[in-house]
């Protein structure tokens, strides 16, 4: 993601199933040790055409 620092994209493909896109971003640890993931969106592609 160019324009949102610090939030980070993923993309899947389930073979001949739907795609998928994800947004997320890391927070502050709730456990020590263990990176704290944020989910911002889920879904398909079309996540990201809206604010």
């Amino acid at each position: 993601m160019r324009c949102a620092p610090g939030v980070y994209e993923l993309t899947w493909s389930m073979g001949t199933g739907p795609a998928g896109r994800a947004t997320f971003e890391y927070g502050t640890e709730v456990r020590p040790g263990t990176p704290h993931v944020i989910w911002r969106r889920i879904g398909t592609h079309q996540i990201l055409t809206g604010p």
